[in-house]
């Protein structure tokens, strides 16, 4: 077996760049090949990924941690994990059996928390309670509603969820889709006036928070700023321009 080599060409580039980034570049070779270090590396990297997608959230872990403030775990209509990857349709709509434990609490309120497990149930684990509460320092003086724990779960069911709990916004932290370098990374989605058929261009994305990207506090200052444009808006989406943060 040929010793690692890095192409000579590219070289110190590739030195200048991998010291600025976690991405896979300037990888070296072995003759024709990638070092057997870096494969396994990717190997372990995809390793993460599936499990980040195919895990569960410890929701009652996380309801202990916003204990004492009230919540209610409900479900998409995906019975399954299996169903909810290969419909994500089923994962924007309630399931039946929760819409009536949503309408018991409805109120007057300027905020719902929807905090659901996406696509990656390790960022929800590892970063979902600080970020909430996070958003709940920054939303202090807000009507808030008893924060909804949801199960297999896409983004747009918190229009239904927000629509039935009588909230003027929704902000749901959810599991980003993992990549091979970030598998545990969090967003979060801020819809104005919520509602079932709200595109994707009338919400706002706060992402990548992560051990590598924005803090759970930092992420909730965000989240805080576009709360407070939206209630002077009457509107998120691609019309609110949240100022560099």
């Amino acid at each position: 077996m040929g010793s690692v080599q890095p192409d000579p060409s590219c070289a110190p580039l590739f030195a200048s760049l991998r010291a600025r980034t976690p991405a896979r570049i300037g990888l070296g070779r072995t003759g024709d090949s990638l070092p057997l270090s870096e494969q396994l590396d990717l190997q372990q990297a995809h390793a993460r990924a599936r499990d980040a997608v195919h895990g569960q959230v410890d929701f009652a872990a996380l309801a202990a941690s916003l204990a004492p403030r009230p919540g209610i775990q409900v479900r998409s209509q995906a019975a399954d994990r299996a169903t909810f990857l290969r419909r994500p349709d089923l994962g924007r709509r309630l399931a039946e059996a929760d819409l009536p434990r949503l309408n018991g609490v409805r109120g007057n309120y300027d905020l719902a928390i929807i905090v659901a497990d996406g696509l990656s149930a390790s960022a929800v684990n590892t970063y979902a309670a600080a970020t909430a509460k996070a958003i709940l320092t920054e939303a202090e003086g807000y009507q808030i509603a008893p924060i909804v724990l949801a199960q297999e779960a896409r983004v747009a069911l918190a229009d239904e969820i927000g629509e039935r709990l009588g909230a003027k916004a929704t902000a749901m932290l959810i599991g980003e889709r993992p990549g091979l370098t970030i598998s545990d990374s969090l967003g979060i989605y801020v819809t104005a006036w919520p509602r079932p058929g709200r595109a994707d261009s009338e919400r706002n994305c706060i992402s990548n928070i992560n051990a590598h990207g924005l803090t759970p506090e930092a992420a909730g200052r965000l989240c805080g700023v576009i709360l407070s444009m939206a209630r002077q808006l009457g509107r998120t989406g691609t019309e609110l321009k949240p100022p560099a943060f």
